[in-house]
């Protein structure tokens, strides 16, 4: 597996594996005892980059990227994210997306630091991500309490998700930035204009989470797929029947590019983020080892410059049915 680097010297597998779905989010959650030989399993195909936060469950997920990593210690860094009023762990509540109240109050960070190092079992936060910009709190001050836990040997790099470019800008002059964390893939490009030719000029590194388009891009799902009441993407415009009808359109081109590369559609998306910039490392997310394994032949394939501004140009050329959020969920992000 090659390595990329991100903001400030944060070394990291080219490929990283996002968490989340192992503990909440779409559909039926695996039992965690299953879910430990697939992160473990993970590192020995050579990934070092693992995305949770304290959020996810709320803080199972963190518990059980701790517990499966525990034996990898100095091999892997692990990126956890602070940003929102949680319940006390004891306190049993569900976690429903779109409905919990960011707080980025210097005390919160704090309290949220203390807890993840302890559920993750570390002595150091490898990357530290505000989930969400809090509009009551000036972003100043969340960089100076994040500076101060670094300075305390707390944190090691920190970063921003789903963040403006005025917020990156504000943020990385207080405390340099290592990474911001927002959603890209060959159907939701909205970063492109703005936010990463600003983080190209500061030198701050960019983690896609959902890569591979919430899995519509993998080529496995249609109109028919059943999405059940607790799977995060039924409430999403771009996955009613419709849209994904419609949006198979950009499924067939990928499909149709892979079978030119002997690839499956995939690794194509991966790839074709992957070739975007050196900095970019795309974190896609999955329960079972062989999409892993599956995943990794998208590291692996590299496309040329032709192959990119070919795939691209035809992407361009079909248009995208549906929001990638609800308004009231978009309207917690700032891109």
């Amino acid at each position: 597996m090659k390595t990329r680097m991100l903001g400030q010297g944060l070394q990291v597998s080219a490929l990283g594996l996002g968490c989340m779905g192992m503990s909440q989010s779409y559909g039926v959650i695996p039992e965690p005892s299953t879910m430990i030989p697939v992160l473990r399993g993970a590192v020995e195909r050579g990934l070092t980059f693992f995305d949770t936060a304290e959020v996810y469950g709320p803080y199972t997920n963190e518990y059980l990227v701790g517990e499966a990593l525990e034996p990898f210690k100095g091999q892997v860094r692990i990126a956890t994210k602070f940003g929102f009023s949680l319940p006390p762990e004891n306190a049993g509540a569900d976690y429903t997306p779109g409905k919990l109240t960011v707080d980025s109050r210097p005390a919160t960070i704090r309290r949220a630091v203390e807890g993840s190092l302890r559920r993750l079992r570390v002595e150091k936060i490898d990357l530290l991500y505000q989930h969400r910009v809090d509009p009551a709190v000036p972003i100043e001050d969340v960089a100076g309490t994040v500076g101060e836990l670094i300075r305390e040997g707390k944190v090691a790099f920190w970063g921003l998700s789903e963040a403006g470019a005025k917020t990156i800008a504000r943020a990385h002059a207080v405390q340099p930035l290592s990474a911001l964390q927002s959603e890209y893939s060959l159907w939701t490009r909205t970063v492109e204009t703005e936010i990463l030719p600003l983080l190209e000029r500061l030198g701050i590194g960019f983690v896609p989470f959902s890569p591979l388009g919430k899995g519509f891009l993998t080529g496995t799902m249609d109109a028919t797929t059943e999405l059940g009441p607790k799977d995060f993407r039924s409430i999403i415009p771009r996955f009613t029947p419709e849209a994904r009808t419609a949006n198979l359109a950009l499924v067939d081109l990928i499909r149709d590019f892979g079978a030119e590369n002997g690839a499956s559609p995939a690794q194509v998306a991966l790839a074709w983020v992957l070739a975007q910039k050196p900095w970019i490392v795309p974190i896609p997310g999955t329960t079972k080892l062989a999409r892993i394994e599956e995943n990794l032949g998208g590291a692996a394939l590299e496309l040329s410059m032709e192959d990119v501004t070919r795939l691209t140009a035809a992407a361009d050329a079909i248009p995208i049915a549906g929001a990638r959020y609800p308004a009231h969920i978009e309207a917690t992000t700032g891109l």
